[in-house]
């Protein structure tokens, strides 16, 4: 009870009132009682009106009768006007302001049309408005030239828009705007300037959804902005004075796709500014309409006197109480709104005013912000405003502004939990359960707009984020202790703070869901929401680029939505009514599990994929257009509206499925709460092996789900995620899937009905265009902050080192700024902690990703109905699964991430990543490079490894895919899966993370397809000679220059790694598969020591080694880690492989190592080469001394080398002796082997070896460009 005694209208309720004037501005009477004691029973309804209307003791005469509407009504036109005479409506003389006149004859201040230059969009009357031009500006229709005055801009977006104010002379161009001129002043939050012909730094940065107040103080001559209410400070001043009629106008520029509202005045500013006026005056019935509201304030404070029980009852028993409120509310509340409604009907602008302004704010009050909400006499009031005819309008605008105000309530530390636009909302909420209400939003023209203004909640800046979080505190860090404590508390406030938004966005759509319009045909439940997601699904399309296109929505309108559905699909709808109409006439076995969730049969109506929907057909198919499919591919009918069912599970290894109603549950459905739950130090961890940023509290998880649960622990490190090659083919058949069905769709259930897989549907799509960009944005912050907070710990080292004068003082300037980078990552990862990775997200996410990778293998067996799927299915799937695989604090530990319930994605990227009915190389890309990273990891390479589809499909499709577009994912791939088995790579036990299993079926795949392997081999040989020469090419043009470009430098690092790579592959194909090299034709022999003395004719010929060595390492990288041992060790390995083989396998018949290396040209780069492999220091590549006796091969060949070279030199001296004229046998080619060969038709000869070579990567005559039909062996004239 005590809560029903709060403050309303600032007085205390009770069973007396003794009233001050503090409480009564504008009465005479300082103290007085009402009813006093002394006339005990007598004339107290006249002295409960006067408390009511505020009016002196004894000021209503005796009634005789019992009061009622008119009563009232003369008593508010006599006695209340009479006594507050200043309430009387007048015109407001204001001096310093002009305005033009509109066709109506009204000081309406708008766009001046005629100022426009470029393109303006009118989105929304009377003043939101878009820019759809590259550049557009444009004036208010109204100047100022003395006082202090100002305007509002409610911002859409938050790009470049230059706001603030220009004369009559400022020009207006295609690319000058506001704040381009003299006399023309602007802020612009974007750039973080002022602007005045020049920019300079001023103000904040801002986000949609914030206030810019733009004051100009013509008494100082200055010029001020505000962003929220708060001041950024002069930004100009000096401003030159003008002479009436030629003042300033309310000015703004936008860039294309720019959004903005402004506000003159003609509704309450939102944040007003004191001593400032709007440049648009008020309705002059604006304090008769607030006064009166606040005697309908008093009225209902006496609901709560006597709902009350305090216990100065009895020290109060000698004052008498008011008269009781069921007989004085309905006459007394009646007659006042009778007067509102009749002094606020003049025009549609006071009704807006009024309306949004002191009506809405007395609303609230009656509401209360925060829990519990006062709705007994929220319904009171509701109940009579609605019984007037102009209520609905009035309504109209209360709905516009609730929405409004969602777009820019802030989120305020103080006020959690029932901050930001809570309390709109549920008020918001509580009015739109009464079905006339709804009616009247339905059918209001920007219905779609009121929605999405609900939907939206505003994003932080880094100032905002400072108010919000004043603590900040990480592992390692030499903040205060207590810092810890107060950043725990605020992150959790916050986060219910969020989470009380999220519930009541659920409710608003739960509202919107159950709402069946009145139209001629009657709708089912769902189908308003339905039209609202479709149409917000079209006009976003493009959401997701760099440079969106006009009209989209704000971003946080796709994320509020996203989750509203997720929580829905995932948790479930907790409210009676929906569940049935939503599953129609299907049986649901497990009605109290969200749908993602439930397990069992699964199934998917095709025409999703399948239909010519128009809002669809434009959406990019896994096959190409949906155009181009339905020509090349048609459908009937039949196949459109058939619906797939399958099994969950049935794509997975009988052995391991893991599935909802199996023993062992997915991760989603096992309880890790436990730990995450634990003290309020728990985060500690996640920070310190991860992003090293803090963790938010976890709320519990929804009952239902809960009882499927089972224990579990949470930790792990977190890992990259991969950013997003050509085809070729591949088996995709695997495994033929069990228990799936196509049958035709039961037409018992409407096509009209809202089900959960359309939602679904539209959850990945809003997913694609919203979250994707906000997990990226999120992903950047935490990578920046483990970088910031390891240059902040490198300077603290620096500082304890060093404590010289000079240098003591830079390194602590440079220290503050690392701080301050740090701190403000950890507030923003903090944040997206809160907002993005609450634990039953990360569940609803992980169930999403098993149900369409397992749909998508499913549908992988059906070639005419794979190539219609949207590609968001598989960009959404991927961003979703490296988004939970590596999400601070994590989700699950890494060793069961993927085996207890994501074994299908492995399944699905393994078979699919070359998959030539995916027509986006992109695509195939993304999958790749999934690959790339998950096999980086050892818990991830053993999924793999213990995946059917995996070892079968994987090596030969790996080996078909190192193409020109996709060899830098393919060898990553290949480095991983034989990471450890080269030369001088087994130091710091890298071999624990190779796979022996993928090496032999790699070895088996080169060995039985020798076609396959050829190709391959020829594309290794070209990339590497291709990246040696980039990377000889780049440190020659810096040594040219005698400096080190940060960006060279960076390109020349990045090319030697590759190069590194690609030696190590080819390596390891020296090792697995020597008789490629040793036996058969000589060519890859040749190609291979070509290579191996290409390399190291530039290592050898670098003019600065310690230049060279400086331009591999990228900026912190240690020289013990990038060395020229890189590339040379896989080069000696090379060699030392086929020593080895050659040893073992006898094949010096077939092709001489020793011969080929001897008959090289340049057989003094050769061994120059041979000596400075022998000559590096190998003892920091090796542990022990197992190298030694590798060395003492090399060596023995390089000695055996020697001798064959002096003996070449020797048989090539004599012969040149011997040599008389030209011989037309040798080949012109290479000028070592006998031309005996010769190209068909063309008939142009050649040695056999440069012939094969050429062939490998053209099919022309290199003589004659002609078409080689065939090549024929000719016996050579020597023979």
């Amino acid at each position: 009870m005590a809560e029903d005694g709060l403050r309303i209208g600032g007085l205390s309720s009770g069973l007396a009132v003794v009233l001050s004037g503090e409480d009564r501005k504008g009465s005479s009477q300082k103290n007085r009682l009402i009813s006093y004691c002394d006339d005990f029973g007598d004339q107290s309804v006249e002295r409960t009106l006067e408390h009511i209307f505020d009016l002196p003791c004894k000021t209503i005469n005796p009634l005789t009768r019992p009061i009622d509407t008119s009563d009232v009504r003369n008593i508010i036109k006599n006695d209340f006007l009479k006594y507050h005479d200043n309430l009387k409506a007048v015109v407001e003389h204001r001096d310093g302001v002009s305005t033009i006149r509109d066709g109506c004859g009204l000081h309406t201040v708008t766009i001046e049309e005629s100022s426009i230059c470029g393109d303006i969009r009118i989105v929304k009357p009377p003043l939101l408005v878009e820019s759809q031009a590259i550049f557009t500006s444009a004036r208010a229709n109204a100047c100022v030239w003395k006082g202090k005055w100002m305007y509002e801009v409610i911002l859409e977006t938050s790009g470049i828009q230059q706001l603030g104010w220009a004369t009559l002379s400022c020009p207006f161009t295609d690319h000058k705007g506001v704040g381009d001129a003299d006399d023309s002043y602007a802020y612009d939050g974007k750039r973080v300037s002022k602007w005045n012909k020049e920019a300079e730094a001023y103000g904040q940065s801002w986000v949609v959804g914030d206030v810019i107040g733009c004051c100009i103080d013509l008494d100082r001559d200055e010029i001020l902005f505000y962003r929220n209410g708060v001041s950024l400070g002069v930004a100009f001043d000096g401003i030159r004075k003008m002479v009436p009629g030629l003042g300033y106008y309310p000015a703004i520029s936008l860039s294309q796709g720019e959004r903005c509202e402004l506000n003159f005045g003609a509704c309450p500013f939102r944040y007003p500014i004191v001593g400032f006026l709007p440049i648009q005056a008020p309705p002059s019935t604006v304090p008769l309409a607030t006064h009166l509201l606040n005697c309908l304030s008093r009225l209902l404070e006496m609901q709560c006197m006597e709902r009350a029980d305090f216990n100065c009852v009895e020290k109060l028993r000698r004052l008498k109480r008011f008269v009781p409120f069921g007989e004085l509310f309905h006459p007394v509340s009646r007659g006042i709104c009778e007067e509102l409604f009749s002094a606020i009907e003049a025009n549609d602008l006071t009704v807006e005013y009024i309306a949004r302004g002191p009506v809405l704010s007395f609303i609230m009050e009656i509401f209360r912000s925060h829990a519990p909400h006062d709705y007994t006499s929220l319904d009171r009031i509701l109940d009579i405003l609605l019984e007037f005819e102009g209520s609905h309008v009035m309504f109209e605008h209360i709905l516009n502004d609730l929405s409004s105000c969602c777009k820019t309530a802030s989120l305020v530390l103080t006020e959690c939990p029932y901050t930001g636009s809570y309390p709109y909302l549920a008020l918001a909420c509580h009015i739109l359960r009464r079905e006339d209400m709804m009616i009247l939003w339905w059918k209001l023209s920007d219905f779609d707009l009121l929605f999405e203004g609900f939907l939206s909640r505003k994003s932080p800046n880094t100032q905002d984020l400072q108010c919000m979080m004043p603590s900040v505190w990480w592992p390692g860090s030499c903040e205060d202790m207590s810092y810890e404590t107060g950043m725990t508390l605020t992150t959790t406030a916050l986060s219910e703070a969020v989470s009380k938004i999220e519930e009541k966005h659920r409710d608003l759509c739960r509202l919107v869901i159950q709402f069946i319009p009145p139209t001629t045909h009657p709708q089912l439940p769902g189908s308003v929401f339905r039209t609202f997601l479709e149409n917000l699904l079209l006009k976003n399309r493009g959401a997701e680029r760099n440079l969106p296109p006009p009209g989209v929505s704000s971003n946080s309108v796709l994320v509020s939505l996203f989750t509203v559905i997720l929580h829905f699909l995932s948790e479930g709808f907790a409210m009676d009514g929906i569940n049935g109409w939503m599953k129609g006439c299907k049986t649901n076995p497990r009605p109290d599990v969200g749908f993602l969730h439930k397990g069992g049969q699964q199934s998917f109506p095709l025409a999703l994929f399948l239909k010519n929907d128009p809002q669809r057909v434009d959406i990019s198919r896994l096959g190409g257009s949906y155009n181009h499919l339905a020509k090349s591919h048609p459908l009937n009918a039949d196949q459109v509206e058939e619906v797939i069912r399958w099994e969950e599970g049935c794509v997975d290894n009988e052995e391991t499925r893991v599935t909802h109603l199996s023993r062992q549950k997915p991760c989603c459905c096992s309880s890790y709460d436990i730990d995450f739950a634990r003290g309020s130090k728990s985060y500690i961890k996640y920070m310190a092996k991860g992003s090293r940023g803090l963790c938010s509290s976890i709320p519990e998880r929804s009952a239902h789900v809960a009882t499927e649960c089972s224990s579990g622990s949470l930790n792990d490190e977190i890992v990259d995620k991969p950013s997003t090659s050509d085809q070729s083919d591949s088996e995709f058949d695997y495994r033929p899937v069990q228990q799936v069905r196509i049958v035709p769709r039961d037409t018992s259930i409407s096509s009209a009905t809202l089900n959960e897989e359309e939602l679904l549907d539209a959850m990945l799509l809003l997913y694609h265009l919203g979250l994707a960009p906000n997990f990226k944005q999120a992903s950047s912050y935490m990578s920046h902050q483990s970088q910031s907070i390891s240059l902040l710990e490198e300077t603290d080292a620096q500082i304890r080192e060093r404590a010289t004068g000079e240098q003591l003082k830079r390194l602590k300037e440079a220290r503050s700024v690392y701080r301050e980078e740090v701190m403000d990552c950890v507030r923003h990862c903090a944040w997206y902690r809160i907002s993005l990775f609450t634990r039953w997200k990360q569940r609803g996410m992980y169930a999403a990703c098993i149900w369409i990778v397992q749909l998508l293998l499913v549908l992988s067996k059906m070639d005419s109905v794979f190539i219609f799927v949207p590609e968001f299915y598989l960009e959404t799937l991927v961003d979703c699964f490296h988004v939970l695989r590596k999400s601070d604090p994590p989700f699950v530990p890494a060793a069961i991430f993927i085996k207890q319930g994501l074994a299908s994605f492995v399944t699905f990227v393994a078979t699919h990543f070359n998959d030539p009915r995916i027509s986006s190389a992109e695509l195939r890309d993304l999958l790749l490079q999934s690959i790339s990273v998950l096999v980086q990891y050892k818990d991830f390479l053993a999924a793999f490894e213990s995946n059917e589809a995996a070892t079968q499909s994987m090596p030969r499709a790996l080996l078909s895919a190192f193409d020109n577009r996709s060899w830098i994912p393919v060898t990553n791939i290949f480095l991983r899966l034989c990471k450890g088995s080269g030369f001088g790579s087994s130091k710091h036990g890298e071999s624990s993370s190779s796979s022996v299993a993928f090496q032999e079926l790699l070895r088996e795949a080169c060995t039985l397809d020798e076609e396959l392997f050829s190709g391959f081999l020829n594309r290794l040989f070209n990339t590497l000679s291709w990246a040696m020469t980039e990377f000889s090419f780049s440190i020659r043009e810096m040594q040219e220059k005698y400096k080190v470009m940060e960006f060279q430098q960076r390109k020349c690092s990045v090319i030697f790694d590759l190069s590194c790579n690609l030696a190590r592959v080819l390596e390891f194909c020296t090792r697995e598969i020597p008789q490629a090299f040793l036996s058969g034709a000589d060519t890859n022999m040749r190609r291979l020591i070509e290579l191996i003395v290409f390399i190291l004719n530039h290592l050898t010929s670098v003019a600065d080694p310690e230049f060279f060595d400086l331009t591999l390492r990228r900026p912190g990288q240690p020289s013990e880690k990038v060395n020229r041992g890189m590339i040379l060790a896989p080069l000696a390995g090379i060699i030392l492989n086929l020593l080895d083989a050659n040893a073992v396998n006898d094949c010096r018949e077939k092709n001489d190592m020793l011969g080929v290396f001897a008959s090289m040209d340049c057989l003094d780069t050769v061994l120059c080469g041979f000596q400075y492999l022998l000559d590096y220091n190998w003892a920091g590549s090796f542990s022990g001394d197992a190298y030694l006796a590798k060395l003492k091969e090399l060596e023995e060949f390089s000695t055996l080398l020697i001798s064959r070279a002096t003996e070449s030199r020797a048989v090539t001296r004599i012969g040149f002796e011997a040599e008389t004229g030209g011989d037309d046998s040798v080949c012109c080619i290479c000028y070592a082997r006998d031309a005996d060969a010769k190209f068909v038709p063309c008939s142009h000869i050649s040695c056999f070896g440069c012939i094969s070579r050429h062939l490998l990567n053209c099919h022309r005559c290199f003589f004659c460009n002609a078409t080689v039909v065939q090549v024929d062996q000719i016996e050579s004239k020597t023979a």
